[in-house]
Formats: C-alpha cells, structure tokens, sequence
C-alpha cells in the first residue's frame, strides 16, 4: 500500500505528497497533460521541442542543470503521444533547488532566439540519427498512420517530419507554451523523506504566486472502428527482415486493457511464453517475437514485432503469428498458465514500487488518469481474470480485419 495526500493550489496545480522514510532521495515529478496528440497536423513535434526547450533556461536562470548539479541533483524528461513528464531527484535536504527551478521555468521560460535555433538542431539531429539513419528506425512512422487514419496517434512523438520543427517561428513555440504549460495543467508529486506540511508550504511559496492561464478543453476524434486488413511492404538497408502487427485496443481507463496487457505477457513474457517457446525455441522460425501493449489514454495498440529466420518468409512468420493468435481465440488458457502470468505482474508491480521515483511518476500517472489511489488497485485489475475472459478479448482483438501489418524487408 502506497500512502499519500493530495492538495490543489489556488491556480490549479494539483499536488501529491508520499513520504518514504527509507531514503535520503527526494523525487519531483512534475507531469503535464500534454502530448503529441495535442498538436496540429500542420505543425507535429512541438511537444517534443518543447521537451528540449524547457532545459535551455529561463528568464532567471540561463541554465537549468547546472544548480541542481550543485545540489547533488540530475534530471531528465520524456514525452508520449499522451503526456509530458519532467523528474528530478537530488538529496532531500537541497529539495528546495528542485522547487526554485522547475517553478522559474513553468513561470519565465526563456524564449530566446539562441535557445530555440539549439534546441530545434538537437531535435531535427534526433530525428535523423534515431528515425532516419537508424536501422527500422523509421518503423512507427510507418505504422502509426497506417494503423490510425483519423486520431491524432497517427504521428509519432518526434513528429510527421523534419519540415515541421524546421519551420517553428518563436511566435508558434510561445503559443504552445501558453496554451499548454499552465498550473492547473500540471500534477506535481514529490516523493522521498519529506513531510506533507514541508511540501505544501514550498508549493505555495514557489508554484503559489504563478497566474493561472486559460485551460485548454481537449477534443479529439474519435478513430473509427477498422473494418479490413491493411498491409504496407517496404525495402530498406537493414540486415534481417522484420515482421509487424498492430491490433487496435481498448484504452487505459477500459476494464478490457488489463485483458490485453496480460495476453501480451502471455504470448512473450518469459522464455516459457508461447511466442519464445514454440515459434523461436521450438520451430527455430524467428530469433525473436515479441507482444507488447501501448498504454495509451485514448484507444491504443496491441504490437507484434519480430525478426523471423534466415529463409523464413515474411508471409510464412505472418501465418504462423496468426496461428498462435488464433489458438487463443479457439482454446481457453490453463489455470496454470494464467497463474503464472499473475504471478509475474505481480512481482513486476511489487518491484516497481521499491523505487521512490517510480512511486512519484506513477502517482502522477493515476492522478491524471482519474485518481493517484488507482496506485494501490493494480493487481485487483488482473486476480479476477479468467481463461475466458481473455478467450473474449482475443476473439475480439485479433480479428484479422483489426490488424494492420508491415512487411519490413531486407534490401538484398
């Protein structure tokens, strides 16, 4: 059981509180509801620049790293299709540092011209080093648009293309920040040994004074149900083929996501999983395969990936995939085989918390999903699960018409 308090400021910023006395770390996690699936078609990547943007300074502070480098301290950042996260941990007894930099940057960040021609060069490296020139590098930019055609999740977080962090004007980044970086848009958790009334009274003092903006009212579209088996083939300079599948699923507030996350586990968790144990141990058809679930907010992805064998076809691994996904479609998973998979999430989930500064991101993550408590609820997602349950929700997710395939083939 993970213990916290929660409070909001006056100007919206919602803070949680989880006092460990078991460490001399403190760690700030500062999430904001924002992502690449908040951005305009004509202008993708902005939530990732800002990613970057964020470390070039503020009107205070010329450069964000170095004074928590001083304290003891580091930090870094992600960004999702969903959110945008920023942590730091440092000792406890310099936690002040964290609140002075992060509350500057959110209230004055920089906009200079020298930080964001930086930045944008660092972002548009990234994009050629990480998606372009990087073997299957380019692989969800191929597939997030062939599996979404009308949600935003048909871009990837880095962005459609180059063309669109290029052509950023200091007047786009500004309106981004505003429209996105706001108090009453962020959830701020700090975690480690400190106490709730020492938290609340810094919070007040660094993220009390900073003036609510207008807040942005989110209004997606809806992706429409697939109704056919979409395939996309392409050539490129790599050393193997590789073979990818997307099924569309629910999403992370629907009941049937815990269904999916452990057919996933099923299929490819462990080398007694069925993917590992027949199709690579057993029938030596691929040397590796691999099922992993997208978390995301909205409706997500349920992936396939995997590299089959020298002079295995890529039709060959694909019907075989679909044989395998198939059985659980037809036969009902051993209680044994459920079991063990509980058990495995289990001992993930157990594990996962032993980390001050993972009990800060997830806290946040729930906190934005609906409520922080949903933390301590996990495993009562998945121990009521049966065999078929899942038998339901693979009938429902591996349609053949629900799938969108790559063939991703070896320029000979």
């Amino acid at each position: 059981m993970i213990k916290f308090e929660k409070f909001t400021l006056e100007n919206g910023l919602t803070v949680i509180v989880h006092e460990d006395k078991s460490t001399p770390i403190v760690a700030f996690n500062i999430l904001y509801d924002v992502g690449a699936r908040d951005e305009d078609e004509s202008k993708t990547g902005f939530a990732h620049l800002f990613e970057h943007l964020m470390f070039g300074g503020s009107s205070n502070i010329p450069n964000f790293d170095s004074p928590l480098q001083h304290a003891g301290g580091s930090s870094n950042a992600f960004t999702s299709n969903d959110v945008t996260n920023y942590y730091d941990t440092l000792p406890v007894q310099n936690l002040e540092t964290a609140f002075w930099l992060e509350s500057d940057r959110l209230n004055k960040l920089a906009f200079t011209d020298k930080s964001l021609e930086v930045q944008r060069s660092v972002v548009i490296e990234e994009f050629k080093q990480n998606y372009l020139n990087q073997p299957y590098g380019d692989v969800w930019l191929l597939l997030r648009p062939l599996a979404y055609k009308d949600h935003p999740y048909k871009w990837a977080t880095i962005g459609k293309e180059i063309k669109h962090i290029e052509d950023a004007t200091m007047e786009d980044v500004k309106t981004f920040f505003y429209k996105h970086y706001t108090p009453q848009n962020g959830i701020l958790c700090v975690a480690g040994n400190v106490t709730f009334e020492q938290v609340k009274e810094l919070s007040q003092k660094w993220f009390g004074p900073i003036e609510t903006r207008e807040k942005y009212v989110r209004e997606l579209p809806v992706e429409p149900k697939q109704t056919e088996l979409r395939k996309l083939e392409v050539e490129r300079d790599v050393p193997s083929d590789a073979l990818y599948m997307t099924f569309h699923m629910a999403s992370r507030m629907d009941k049937r996501f815990y269904l999916a996350d452990m057919l996933s586990d099923l299929l490819s968790r462990g080398k007694s999983s069925r993917f590992t144990k027949r199709l690579v141990l057993e029938k030596h058809l691929f040397t590796e395969l691999d099922a992993f679930i997208l978390g995301s907010s909205d409706s997500g992805l349920f992936v396939v990936s995997g590299k089959p064998k020298e002079g295995v076809s890529l039709e060959e691994a694909y019907a075989e995939v679909r044989l395998e996904l198939e059985i659980l479609q037809k036969e009902l998973v051993t209680e044994y085989e459920l079991q063990k998979i509980k058990n495995k999430i289990e001992s993930v989930n157990v594990f996962g918390e032993m980390s001050v500064l993972n009990k800060a991101m997830n806290l946040c993550s729930y906190e934005l999903l609906g409520d922080a408590g949903m933390i301590n609820q996990q495993m009562d997602n998945y121990t009521g699960i049966t065999p078929s349950d899942l038998q339901e929700e693979a009938m429902e997710i591996f349609k053949e018409e629900n799938c969108s395939v790559l063939f991703y083939k070896a320029r000979k």
